[in-house]
C-alpha cells in the first residue's frame, strides 16, 4: 500500500514498535523516491522496544538451550510482556520528552537490577539509553497519531480498509502451538485486528485466510508434515524465492499441507475465503501428499491437540494426489492450468470449506490468478 500515493498506511496500536529498524524502513523508502510523509501514521498507543528487551530476549534463548523458543531476537516478547505487566513506554510517551524521562528514571534502574541480578548481565546507561530514545521520539513525531481515528473517519466516509496480520494462525498464544508461539496477540488472528486497530468486531466484514500450497515453519516446535528430505530441500529452495525467515534469515522448515493445521485456521479466523500461494513451487513433484488427519498414540484425529507432547507424538495421515510436472508461472486464467494443479487446488478447497479465491504461481503481482471476488 505504500506504494500507491493514494493510500494511508497505518501501524496499529497492537503492535511493538522497533524504532530503529522503522526509521530505517522509512529513510530506504525516501531514497527511492517514495514519500511517506503525511501518508504513514503510527499509533501513539503502540508500545516501544527498548534495549533491554533485545537483551532479555537473547538471554532468555540461551538459558532454553535446547528448549530454546527461536524468537527472532528483536526483544518482541519481553516488550509484550512489559506491556501487560504496565511497565512499557508507548509511542505517546515517547514523543514527549518529559514523560520519557519520568519513565525511565524509573524503567532504566529496575530493568538493571533485573540484568544484573537475574542474568549476570553489564547494566544500561541511563543517559545513553535517554539520548537515543529521545532522538528517536523527535524524528517519528510527525508519524505518531490517534490511528483509531483515522480508521473509523474512513469507515464513516465509506473507504475501504484493509487490516494485514503479521503473524500465522499457529503462533497464536492462545490457539497455536502453545509454548512455541508469538507474544504478538493481536497479530495472529482475525479477532486480534479489532483490538490492533482500535475498531470494533462487528466493522470487519470480510476475513481472507492466505495460506501457502505447502507447509512451513520458521523456528522450533512441532511439525507433523515436516520433510527432512530431498522434498522438503526442494520445497525450501525450488521457488524463485527461497524459503528463508524475513527477520531472521533462517532456513523455513518445509513439508506437505497440513489440512488438520488448516481446517483450525480456517476455525478460530472465522473465514470468509481463502488464497493458495506458492502453487508453482510443487510443480516438479511427480506425486504431493496432502495431511487430512492425525494419528496420536494409535488413534486417529482430525482436531489439533492443544497438548504440545500429542502434537509432537502425532503421525500424520495422508492422501496422494498426482502432480502436474509442467512450469506453471506463465499461466494467468485457472482454467489455464494443467488438469492436476486445478484438481489439487480443489481439493484444498473442500478440505478447508470455504472458497479458495486466489492462486498465486510466482511472487510477482500479475502472477497472481483470481477465481473470486475478494471484496
Amino acid at each position: 500500500g505504500i506504494f500507491y500515493p493514494d493510500k494511508l498506511c497505518l501501524i496499529g496500536n497492537g503492535v511493538v514498535v522497533d524504532c530503529a529498524e522503522l526509521l530505517r524502513e522509512i529513510e530506504d523508502l525516501e531514497s527511492r523516491g517514495v514519500s511517506v510523509r503525511g501518508r504513514l501514521f503510527l499509533s501513539d498507543r503502540a508500545h516501544v522496544i527498548m534495549p533491554w528487551h533485545r537483551i532479555i530476549d537473547e538471554l532468555d534463548e540461551k538459558l532454553r538451550g535446547e528448549g530454546a523458543i527461536g524468537t527472532t531476537g528483536r526483544g518482541v516478547g519481553p516488550a509484550f510482556v512489559d506491556k501487560v505487566a504496565r511497565a512499557g513506554v508507548r509511542m505517546a510517551d515517547l514523543v514527549d520528552p518529559e514523560a520519557l524521562l519520568s519513565l525511565l528514571s524509573f524503567l532504566v534502574p529496575y530493568k538493571n537490577a533485573v540484568l544484573q541480578k537475574l542474568y549476570g548481565a553489564d547494566p544500561l546507561e541511563m543517559e545513553s539509553v535517554a539520548e537515543e530514545y529521545r532522538d528517536y521520539g523527535a524524528r517519528l513525531a510527525p508519524y505518531v497519531a490517534d490511528t483509531s481515528s483515522l480508521v473509523h473517519q474512513a469507515l464513516k466516509t465509506g473507504d475501504t480498509v484493509l487490516l494485514e496480520g503479521a503473524q500465522g494462525s499457529l503462533l497464536d498464544l492462545d490457539s497455536g502451538t502453545y509454548e512455541y508461539v508469538t507474544s504478538s496477540v493481536p497479530s495472529s488472528l482475525a479477532a486480534g485486528a479489532a483490538i490492533g486497530m482500535g475498531i470494533g468486531p462487528t466493522q470487519i466484514q470480510t476475513v481472507l485466510g492466505v495460506f501457502k500450497a505447502y507447509n512451513t515453519r520458521v523456528g522450533n516446535g512441532p511439525m507433523p508434515t515436516e520433510l527432512l528430505d530431498e522434498t522438503g530441500r526442494l520445497l525450501r529452495e525450488g521457488g524463485p524465492k527461497p524459503e528463508y525467515g524475513s527477520t531472521t534469515g533462517r532456513p523455513r522448515r518445509c513439508g506437505w499441507f497440513d489440512g488438520v493445521a488448516a481446517r483450525h485456521s480456517v476455525r478460530i479466523n472465522g473465514l470468509s475465503s481463502a488464497a493458495l500461494t506458492r502453487l508453482d513451487v510443487l510443480d516438479p513433484l511427480p506425486t504431493i501428499k496432502v495431511c487430512t488427519a492425525y494419528r496420536v498414540h494409535g488413534e486417529e484425529t482430525d482436531s489439533m491437540p492443544a497438548a504440545g507432547a500429542a502434537l509432537a507424538a502425532a503421525q500424520p495421515v495422508y492422501k496422494e494426489l498426482p502432480g502436474w510436472q509442467k512450469q506453471t508461472a506463465g499461466i494467468r486464467r485457472f482454467g489455464d492450468l494443467p488438469p492436476e494443479a486445478q484438481s489439487y487446488v480443489r481439493f484444498i478447497q473442500d478440505m478447508l470449506g470455504v472458497k479458495i479465491c486466489l492462486v498465486s504461481v510466482g511472487p510477482e503481482r500479475e502472477q497472481a490468478i483470481r477465481l473470486e471476488r475478494i471484496i
